[in-house]
């Protein structure tokens, strides 16, 4: 990288724009001049970055206007990114988009760098890079160094159960609430806002709306998503389920093969170590494997249970966890923009 780049954050204030900002920081990104946006409430605060501060501001219609922005991270909410997008790409950025809004246009490249990085070369369509569901990227970080180890994958089926970071930073305060509340003897008294009902030794599968198929919202993310990072056709099923954890999702995978492969194992726990970004933690003998207390404040999306089914051959069970604020957002981002600037560089 040779030289500096400015870089917008929108929604600076918000969980995941605080870590782009930690991450620009730890990976020791060319960062020149920093504009931090958010909405009036929060205009006027500081956010400290590479030894810097800098004033927070309103976002508008004009605020990119004159200010030389290289990239725009959006991460404030898929009507902001669809009202603001265009202005920061009219002013000569490349949007780097957090949100659900541009993921499934077809002239939007939806990337996940180890995955699909070629992808990149496409933005100058729409000056515009989508940043894929949480959910979608530590589970096709697991699926790809199996997709490519066997030729093809059938069909994915998965739970999910994800922390209230999900919900940002009121749900994870809800959560903290209602478990301060019961603890006093008045968890009935707790009110909930940030998700539908208490989440509180509770957990809640619905996150998003339904959709007329009997999915919802975040489930149907996972299907189509998933297809167009790697460019394949496989049969997604999902169940999203809200789970009373801080921070970092987990997932149950069952991965099916076409019929005539026989699953090795050992050959999967191999090419899952090899694969970027991806850390086998596999010994059900002495309790060890991927936790949200352990994953949380990492890059790496972690594997573990991997297993084969027991009554078919090509059939293979894991259990997948990541920081859904770092892996499944804030890092995928900046990832995205390290290769970007390989690209522009070249």
């Amino acid at each position: 990288m040779s030289r500096a780049y400015n870089i917008a954050v929108v929604g600076a204030t918000g969980a995941v724009g605080e870590e782009i900002f930690r991450i620009l920081e730890e990976h020791n990104f060319p960062v020149g001049e920093i504009l931090p946006l958010s909405s009036a409430r929060s205009a006027g605060s500081e956010i400290e970055c590479c030894g810097r501060k800098f004033k927070v501001e309103e976002l508008t219609e004009t605020v990119f206007d004159g200010r030389d922005i290289d990239i725009a991270f959006f991460s404030a909410g898929g009507s902001v990114s669809a009202r603001f997008a265009k202005y920061a790409v009219e002013a000569g950025a490349v949007v780097i988009d957090n949100t659900s809004h541009f993921r499934m246009d077809p002239d939007v490249p939806l990337v996940v760098p180890e995955i699909n990085p070629e992808d990149i070369g496409l933005w100058r369509e729409t000056g515009i890079i989508a940043n894929p569901n949480c959910s979608t990227i530590q589970m096709v970080l697991a699926l790809k160094p199996l997709y490519d180890l066997y030729g093809d994958i059938k069909r994915v089926d998965v739970s999910t159960y994800q922390a209230t970071s999900g919900a940002g930073k009121s749900g994870m305060e809800e959560l903290v609430r209602q478990m301060q509340d019961f603890f006093a003897f008045k968890l009935d008294e707790s009110k909930h806002e940030a998700f539908l009902h208490q989440i509180a030794l509770n957990v809640i599968p619905q996150i998003d709306a339904p959709q007329p198929n009997g999915y919802t919202k975040e489930e149907m993310k996972m299907v189509n998503e998933t297809n167009k990072i790697m460019h394949s056709d496989i049969a997604v099923s999902a169940t999203c389920v809200r789970v009373p954890v801080l921070r970092s999702h987990s997932e149950a995978v069952t991965v099916t093969f076409p019929e005539g492969v026989e699953v090795d194992v050992d050959k999967c726990r191999l090419a899952l170590s090899e694969f970027p970004d991806v850390e086998v933690q596999d010994d059900l003998e002495h309790g060890i494997y991927p936790m949200p207390i352990t994953a949380t404040d990492s890059d790496i999306t972690y594997v573990g249970r991997i297993r084969r089914d027991l009554f078919a051959p090509n059939i293979l069970h894991m259990w997948v966890v990541a920081d859904q604020l770092r892996v499944g957002a804030a890092t995928n981002a900046v990832r995205i923009a390290e290769k970007w600037i390989d690209l522009e560089e070249v």
